[in-house]
């Protein structure tokens, strides 16, 4: 049997409040996951582009290596 009801927050904070410790360690858990989802989706949607070419990445790397190098080498 499946049931429909429309809670406010603080009602739904409410009913939270009252479970046992075990449940609420439960859905506690399940709401991490899904928070951590959805920025790990997020994250990986600002890093996607399509206006990088290999060698642009290369030239980027090559650049960081050597800041790398020199900070090495300076000390």
């Amino acid at each position: 049997m499946e049931a429909n009801m429309k809670l406010s927050f603080p009602q739904l904070l409410e009913l939270v409040k009252k479970l046992p410790g075990e449940q609420k360690l439960k859905l506690s858990k399940e709401l991490e996951k899904e928070t951590i989802q959805s920025k790990l989706t997020e994250l990986l949607t600002s890093f996607r582009t399509e206006n990088l070419t290999m060698n642009q990445i290369t030239e980027e790397v090559e650049k960081v290596r050597q800041q790398k190098y020199d900070q090495r080498t300076s000390h």
